[in-house]
């Protein structure tokens, strides 16, 4: 195993241009056929780079600029403890949940779920075969939720892709029982406006709300219409599952026209995608907060009435952001970590033509009180590490490191790999340990690297899109403390108090 510790040589070079029915959930026993999954997080296709790109990449490789095909490397505060390759489930790894002893792995294909018991050694306990990107995925008591974003020709997990455009074609959520583990049970569907790119759950005692996030309607869509404005709110009884449904489609972003207030995007704004509704949202149940990462727009808003969130502060950025794609607060909730994923997660954009200032993190501090609320922006956070442009990598999904007076996060960055940072100092942001492997490829671009990174009771998982499930030990001085920090179970969207 490699340690790389002198970043230098890698901020030097790599500097061309990036290019930029039943209700069924059969525990599998074979390999299935791989979902067909619409655009998303994530590329679906391999894409060609220039001659020049190639040989340099492999220049670089040779010099030990950057690792070499699929070789690991990581600073000397990581050890990378167990990699578990994918098995029944081929499509692209997803994200991630986690409860007790169990993390539940989302793939386009369907939902793995780890016995981490033993955090070395992660044993199999079901893979449930359940067709349709994203299947980003949460859990809560006995019940797990999976998004479908992707027009399937009914709500079982026997479905297959039909064209959008039919008015019988579905798109939505879908509720499982997992309180056995190792069958789990589907036991309920309900379809929303565009599907459910992304959800987030709002936990109550006896129900268990979901905010869906879906966007880019066409008129041409019969269940996807614009505008597209809001957020799907879906009540699950907990005791009654299978009576989930749809309670409210909250707008966000209220307007004139035929796309609502959000970001207009192109041409207004070059480069910026328009706002016709939201990628991730990431609620803070302890503080009645929530936020926002709309496409084109940034927000803040209460949910101290969960069926009817309110918006309290707006933001854009349109010089360096294109996608505002999800968000994080720090455990005291005066600030919060938007990413913009420059690219949908499909192009090489960590080199030195991109700059550190695009497809980044952006730091915003929350300023006043109450729905006086302001998000004020204070700096950029960028890998320092420069990647192959056969490389995809942006900032994606990341989780905090639970440190008590500090503000420290963990990030995947897809073939960037997973970087732990701090931002206690909002305005000076720094990178205090990493772990990445070399290019999937030399030749092409392939989609890979990590897809989700979080922090759970003590080790770093990571969900690699191609390589399978990660597990990572972090031990410096800085995040130690964390470590006596335990949970019973965590989403990273729907963020704990970690403290109380």
């Amino acid at each position: 195993m490699t340690l790389l510790n002198d970043l230098r040589t890698r901020r030097r070079r790599l500097g061309v241009a990036a290019a930029c029915t039943g209700l069924l959930a059969a525990l599998l026993t074979a390999v299935p056929a791989a979902a067909t999954p619409d655009p998303g997080d994530g590329p679906a296709v391999q894409q060609q780079v220039s001659p020049g790109d190639r040989a340099e990449a492999a220049a670089a490789i040779a010099d030990g600029e950057i690792p070499g095909q699929d070789e690991i490397v990581h600073s000397d505060n990581i050890e990378h403890l167990v990699n578990i390759p994918k098995d029944a489930l081929p499509g692209t790894n997803s994200d991630l949940a986690f409860q007790g002893k169990y993390a539940f792995s989302g793939n386009y294909d369907g939902f793995r779920i780890f016995d981490i018991s033993n955090p070395k050694s992660p044993k199999t306990v079901a893979q449930v075969l359940c067709p349709g990107s994203q299947n980003d995925i949460s859990v809560s008591g006995d019940l797990l939720f999976l998004s479908t974003d992707s027009s399937r020709s009914d709500s079982s997990c026997n479905s297959t892709t039909q064209p959008v455009t039919e008015k019988s074609s579905w798109e939505g959520m879908k509720v499982f029982d997992i309180s056995d583990k190792t069958n789990p049970k589907y036991v309920a569907a309900v379809e929303t406006a565009c599907g459910s790119h992304t959800h987030t759950l709002v936990p109550e005692r006896k129900n268990v709300y979901i905010y869906v996030s879906s966007y880019s309607p066409n008129a041409a869509y019969p269940d996807c219409q614009p505008p597209h404005d809001g957020i799907s709110v879906i009540k699950v009884p907990r005791k009654t599952p299978e009576k989930a449904a749809l309670v409210g489609f909250p707008v966000l972003f209220p307007g004139e026209g035929p796309d609502g207030g959000g970001n207009p995007g192109s041409p207004t704004n070059p480069g910026v995608s328009k706002t016709t509704g939201c990628h991730d949202l990431t609620v803070l149940p302890s503080k009645d907060l929530a936020a926002g990462a709309c496409m084109g727009d940034g927000i803040l808003f209460s949910i101290k009435d969960p069926e009817h969130p309110k918006v309290i502060d707006q933001v854009q950025d349109n010089v360096n952001f294109s996608f505002w794609h999800s968000a994080t607060f720090n455990q005291k909730a005066d600030k919060v970590v938007f990413t913009d994923e420059l690219g949908g997660g499909g192009a090489a954009t960590c080199n030195a033509a991109t700059g550190p200032d695009k497809g980044a993190d952006g730091i915003y501090d929350i300023v006043g009180k109450g729905d006086k609320r302001k998000l004020v922006f204070r700096s950029y956070y960028k890998i320092p590490r420069h990647q192959a442009d056969t490389e995809n990598c942006v900032a994606h999904n990341g989780s905090l490191i639970p440190v008590k007076g500090k503000d420290i996060m963990v990030q995947a960055w897809y073939q960037g790999g997973v970087s732990v940072w701090d931002f206690t100092n909002s305005s000076k942001p720094k990178e205090i340990a990493y772990f990445e492997r070399g290019p999937l490829d030399t030749q092409v671009l392939r989609g890979g690297g990590s897809w989700s990174a979080y922090y759970y009771n003590g080790y770093i998982y990571s969900n690699d899109i191609a390589k399978g499930f990660d597990v990572l030990r972090l031990d410096d001085k800085r995040t130690d403390p964390a470590k006596r920090v335990r949970l019973h179970e965590l989403n990273v969207q729907t963020q704990p108090d970690y403290f109380d």
